[in-house]
């Protein structure tokens, strides 16, 4: 993994990209991999990554990330949508 990573940085060096480009980019490919892996639960996320969770939130504001689509999926369908012999009987 170390060569790789060395490649990468001699190549982003290479093409001129200034260093606080490259640090914006990988904060925000390194967050997005995260989320992605915790469908967007940004508490998990948080978790994983060693900081609070509003640091994450403000820090995914800052590079514009949108959680929105990783989440997709996750919630359950509504009530008119699930199969009948699912839903929970009535407490009386």
């Amino acid at each position: 993994m170390k060569d790789q990573l060395e490649a990468l940085i001699f190549q982003m060096y290479r093409s001129n990209i200034l260093y606080s480009e490259a640090v914006r980019e990988f904060k925000k490919r390194f967050i997005v991999t995260v989320l992605e892996e915790n469908r967007g639960n940004q508490c998990k996320a948080a978790r994983e990554l060693g900081m609070h969770r509003n640091t994450l939130s403000r820090t995914m504001q800052e590079l514009r990330i949108d959680v929105r689509p990783l989440r997709e999926g996750a919630k359950r369908p509504p009530r008119s949508a699930r199969p009948v012999g699912l839903e929970r009987k009535a407490v009386r």
